[in-house]
């Protein structure tokens, strides 16, 4: 896998198309198997599990291979995340390790929608109250994604599927198409993502997986309520 990990890596949850025809702006395609692949709760030490499970938190890979999906460029299904006990939702920091990447954002009341384009070495914030896609807008190079998330809840696809995707598909001709099975469908921003600083303008070095024991840089994940400041590199219109 191109030497992103340097670890044994478990055996990957893989998305089929079976999985994805739900969310696809063509819901007939067939094309092979599999889609993308999602190594969860990955850990190079027994010290860095430790601290993760303490902190509620989980480490996670995601490799999206390129792929022509009937026009469409291959994505994630899509997900949000539900509210804290404060409130808020809870965010999720990423990390594009390989590849050049697209996020796809859209407020869960529907009133923005953000194209976030990242490429490799970029960190990219999901603020609360935002589900997400991820996309590989290339037809010939892998995308490998790292994140860290929070433990304490599980992702809610039922929109996505509901809706039968996300408020735009991203085509790979360039056209980026409404999804008509949202009834409003806020005009499209786009944010391009600098190296070296994250979606809060925060300078950084290093991946991701070097904040594993660094409680207070990532406490928003867990209690976004007091770190309002994190999130509004993206929130901003």
């Amino acid at each position: 896998m191109r030497g992103w990990w340097k670890g044994a890596l478990p055996a990957p949850a893989i998305r089929t198309i079976r999985d994805m025809k739900i969310v696809l702006a063509n819901p007939e395609c067939d094309v092979s198997d599999p889609l993308y692949y999602m190594y969860r709760d990955l850990a190079l030490s027994a010290a860095d599990r430790c601290w993760l499970e303490k902190e509620h938190l989980r480490y996670d890979v995601t490799v999206i291979p390129p792929q022509d999906i009937c026009g469409e460029y291959v994505k994630t299904k899509g997900h949000y995340h539900p509210c804290s006990p404060k409130g808020m939702g809870y965010p999720e920091l990423y990390e594009v390790i390989e590849g050049q990447a697209q996020f796809l954002l859209q407020s869960h009341t529907l009133n923005d929608a953000i194209l976030v384009i990242a490429g490799t070495g970029t960190r990219v914030i999901i603020p609360p109250g935002y589900g997400h896609i991820s996309i590989n807008p290339s037809n010939d190079s892998m995308l490998a994604l790292s994140n860290l998330v929070s433990t304490a809840f599980e992702s809610e696809y039922g929109e996505y599927e509901s809706r039968h995707g996300a408020v735009y598909f991203i085509m790979n001709d360039g056209r980026i198409v409404r999804n008509r099975n949202y009834p409003n469908v806020p005009p499209l921003r786009r944010i391009i993502v600098v190296r070296g600083k994250d979606t809060a303008g925060r300078s950084y070095t290093g991946q991701i997986y070097s904040l594993i024991g660094d409680r207070k840089a990532l406490a928003f994940l867990n209690e976004p309520e007091k770190y309002p400041d994190v999130f509004r590199g993206l929130l901003k219109g």
